[in-house]
């Protein structure tokens, strides 16, 4: 049996299905190893992929040449634009999956990869020459050997289940944790944290009276995550499936409250910091106790099961509290459970450790990624497993890694808050965290980013050839407005209808469009036939990325403009070795933070909180700037 590989991704979740893939895809000779291989890319959580900034951050990775929206257009249920009444920076896509499907398309994809090798086994350590790791040794005796493993373990090292008082070892519900890693890496000078997480119970559909409960359909023209999925293969998905919206009230929280003394959270068995932007309905009743309702969400598992997940009603109390409350929601009073609600704790790696690359800054050829480096969401960990599979990559073959700025993608927002800003709980993308929402839109996902994937062998040729038809139809099509003139006659009526002011003289086509009343199709019917697009399978990306260049141009420039000034403190790089006790002008706190980070930039240093705008000039004067 071969033993030796270029690299192996410990974890088959999503940031280790996306790191194998993009490892293999590339050239490496690579090997997954996962504790259950019927469990790939497992939804442990919600049925969902995508929502605010996550949309963007799967546009992106598909972009890349990654696989996630792949499968999630393949195993979607239900399609949703979220925030399409605010600007396109904003517009962020979501979908309900069904979670078997999408476990088995994962796998399917990963089976058909050329280089990539799998084994069912669990790693219980790493194997190394000095301080350099060279492989892992596994559960069944074996070792297997590499230049670079990226573990990608979720929330299995050292997992703890709680429900009520009962307290069992897992990594998830019915699986065992894996115990040994983080010991044997805190050894060797890893640093090693505490977080929880925790999932709602799961109940039987055919027990749901769902006449009680508000429906939440799909949009009526869904749309897609990834740049190779046609329109054509949209419509030929099944009727999308419905979620229900239903709500607490005071009997539910009644009953929960019976169960605070047997909490384990609230009896500090739980160390771990749980995720803010998702807490359990106890710490819900708690923070917010005069609140008499809180929404929950029945969102369907599959086209082929009757389960659904209750999103909103996370909980670690004791099953029979949970039950009672759940049964007092209108609509759910004989709910019948398949699983209960559970907390879980697990251990994970402050990532301010890690380089930009998501290598170990003392180990090298080890790479974290996913939620051992302190994230929540399946996205999130994807883009972080994408990016390690690339980076090992191109590490063993002598290449610089790749590192997204800011400016470039969400992927790199999140890769840049970790490593120079550090967590102290469970991280989770949002618009909000980037500064530059205007450039990061999921429309233009793949100008960003596509010609980086197909240039270091990772996106296709079929995704670059998209990209440029794409980009020579938009820009013929934009030269085309901005070379023509309408007359007053010609547009005032439709101007009228709109609502946007009548036009006395000729206008450019463009200058109508960029009104914020007119949209695209308004403007369709005076463009000549020879001009459009309408042949192109994705002429409606098309015309939406014309519309949204003429309208938000201004504001594009801008941004741009404010990202070149930051990439310039960027470009200006700190000696490996820098030693900042020497310079008596930092302040205290500036100077703690920079040893700790290290940062490797003067624009890295500018992040790291506590570290001030004068400090910042004194390090560019000691650097000779």
């Amino acid at each position: 049996m071969t033993n030796r590989y270029d690299i192996i991704v410990v974890g088959a979740g999503h940031a280790g299905c996306e790191a194998a893939h993009a490892a293999a895809r590339m050239g490496s000779k690579t090997l997954l190893i996962t504790m259950d291989m019927t469990k790939m890319a497992q939804m442990s959580c919600n049925p969902a992929v995508g929502g605010i900034a996550k949309g963007q951050i799967v546009r992106e990775i598909d972009a890349m040449g990654g696989v996630m929206g792949i499968v999630t257009d393949a195993s979607t249920i239900q399609f949703r634009m979220l925030n399409r009444s605010k600007g396109p920076a904003m517009w962020s896509p979501r979908a309900q999956c069904d979670r078997m499907l999408f476990s088995l398309k994962w796998r399917e994809i990963l089976e058909k990869t050329e280089n990539l090798y799998m084994w069912q086994d669990q790693v219980l350590s790493l194997l190394f020459d000095k301080n350099k790791v060279t492989g892992v040794a596994t559960e069944f005796g074996q070792e297997f050997f590499a230049e670079a493993v990226i573990l990608t373990n979720g929330t299995f090292l050292n997992g703890k289940i709680f429900i009520g008082w009962k307290t069992t070892p897992g990594g998830r519900m019915g699986e065992q944790p894996s115990l040994a890693l983080s010991k044997q890496l805190k050894e060797r000078g890893i640093q090693v944290e505490r977080m929880k997480t925790g999932t709602p119970p799961r109940v039987d559909g055919k027990t749901i009276d769902f006449s009680h409960l508000e429906i939440q359909r799909g949009d009526e023209k869904p749309q897609k995550f990834s740049f190779l999925t046609t329109q054509s293969a949209i419509q030929e998905r099944n009727q999308q499936l419905p979620c229900y919206i239903g709500y607490t009230n005071t009997d539910v929280h009644e009953k929960l409250k019976e169960g605070f003394n047997d909490s384990p959270l609230f009896a500090g068995r739980i160390s771990g910091k749980g995720p803010r932007y998702c807490p359990s309905i106890e710490d819900k009743l708690r923070t917010f106790e005069h609140k008499e309702q809180h929404p929950l969400f029945l969102e369907p598992e599959g086209w082929h099961t009757n389960q659904y997940y209750i999103q909103g009603f996370s909980s670690s109390l004791p099953i029979d509290i949970q039950y009672q409350a759940v049964r007092k929601v209108k609509g759910l009073e004989n709910a019948h459970f398949h699983s209960p609600g559970y907390a879980i704790e697990y251990d994970y790696f402050p990532p301010t450790q890690l380089d930009h690359s998501l290598e170990v800054k003392n180990i090298p050829g080890l790479y974290f990624a996913g939620q051992v480096n302190g994230t929540t969401g399946y996205e999130e960990a994807a883009a972080q497993g994408l990016m390690a599979g690339i980076n090992a990559h191109r590490k063993i073959h002598k290449l610089q890694p790749i590192i997204l700025h800011r400016d470039q993608a969400y992927i790199g927002v999140l890769i840049d808050d970790l490593i120079t800003k550090g967590v102290d709980e469970p991280y989770r993308m949002f618009t909000s965290r980037a500064e530059y929402r205007i450039l990061l839109r999921q429309d233009n996902a793949d100008e960003r980013l596509t010609l980086i994937g197909f240039n270091i062998g990772l996106a296709t040729e079929e995704r670059h050839s998209l990209l440029t038809e794409k980009i020579m139809k938009r820009d013929r099509l934009l030269q085309y407005l901005e070379s023509n003139s309408v007359d007053p006659d010609k547009i005032n009526d439709m101007l009228q209808k709109v609502g946007s002011a009548p036009i006395e003289t000729k206008k450019k086509m463009a200058q109508i469009l960029s009104r914020p009343q007119v949209e695209w199709g308004d403007m369709a019917t005076f463009v000549p036939r020879g001009t459009l697009c309408e042949d192109d399978p994705r002429a409606a990306e098309i015309y939406e990325s014309v519309e949204i260049v003429l309208k938000y141009r201004g504001y594009i420039e801008r941004e741009k403009a404010f990202a070149d000034k930051v990439l310039r403190l960027d470009s200006v790089v700190i000696p490996e070795k820098f030693d900042y006790t020497r310079i008596v002008s930092l302040s205290t706190e500036s100077r703690q933070k920079l040893l700790r980070v290290k940062p490797r930039t003067i624009g890295q240093a500018s992040r790291i909180p506590g570290v001030s705008p004068a400090d910042i000039s004194v390090l560019l004067l000691y650097l000779g700037r």
